[in-house]
């Protein structure tokens, strides 16, 4: 769940019916939100081209412990209805979701445009509107088409003008409906665990150069358009200047 500065609220009702003592302002907005690769399925329906966790995970079986990937998932993709019936019944007033690049470009670029992936993201959009839940678009969430990735992905500094044609197309198509945005779901995760190590696709493992031409492609992409940022935080383990220097570039990089 996440909050934006919106609602006619003044006190937090929690699960089991209890109420915090914490009070937000009238205008604050909350919200719940998914991911399109994580409730979509459905990840070869209607033209929807591989995304790089598909191929991830269709291509090394022991990536996921189980070997499960997210073909269907949560089925999203043919439950759009129930799932917004669900956040109506939630009770909260917006639902951030985001958008399969590969569901709309097929091959990354909008020389092909994928009109069944604008329709089912327009009748998701519909169905919210139903239940007066204001609709926020995430971008970007990790799922880029397999077909870029085979070109570079994120450190081809090529990739700033492709996404940018993307959020172009989104903004144009969607933008009447839709006024709030996200640009970029944890980048963090997408350069430092993805192209710098293993932990999300494409797992490239090339430490020390792969995820600093990924922040830096990407810090340039989401320029041309904000991002939803995850990060940590570090103190040094003694007073030696070794310890604080550790934690400056920890603190730079995460």
């Amino acid at each position: 769940m996440f909050g934006v500065k919106k609602r006619n609220a003044e006190t937090l009702n929690l699960a089991g019916g209890s109420k915090s003592n914490y009070t937000f302002s009238k205008d604050f907005l909350f919200g719940v939100s998914t991911a399109a690769y994580q409730i979509e399925g459905a990840w070869n329906a209607d033209g929807k081209s591989e995304s790089i966790w598909d191929y991830l995970t269709h291509t090394n079986k022991s990536f996921v412990k189980d070997g499960s990937n997210a073909d269907i998932a949560a089925d999203s993709y043919n439950l759009y209805k129930r799932d917004a019936e669900m956040v109506h019944e939630w009770g909260v007033d917006i639902y951030r979701f985001s958008i399969s690049w590969p569901r709309i470009l097929p091959n990354g670029l909008t020389n092909k445009i994928n009109q069944l992936g604008l329709q089912y993201y327009d009748n998701l959009i519909t169905e919210l509107g139903k239940y007066n839940v204001t609709p926020m678009v995430t971008i970007y969430h990790w799922d880029l088409p397999q077909k870029l990735q085979d070109i570079g992905g994120w450190a081809n500094p090529h990739i700033v003008d492709y996404y940018t044609d993307y959020a172009s197309l989104l903004f144009k198509h969607f933008g009447r409906k839709v006024k709030y945005w996200v640009t970029f779901n944890e980048p963090m995760q997408t350069c430092l665990e993805g192209y710098g190590g293993t932990y999300r696709a494409p797992a490239l493992d090339r430490h020390g150069i792969a995820e600093y031409l990924c922040t830096h492609n990407l810090l340039k992409a989401h320029a041309s358009i904000g991002m939803s940022l995850d990060s940590n935080w570090a103190e040094p383990q003694t007073d030696t200047d070794e310890d604080r220097k550790a934690v400056e570039l920890y603190m730079q990089t995460h």
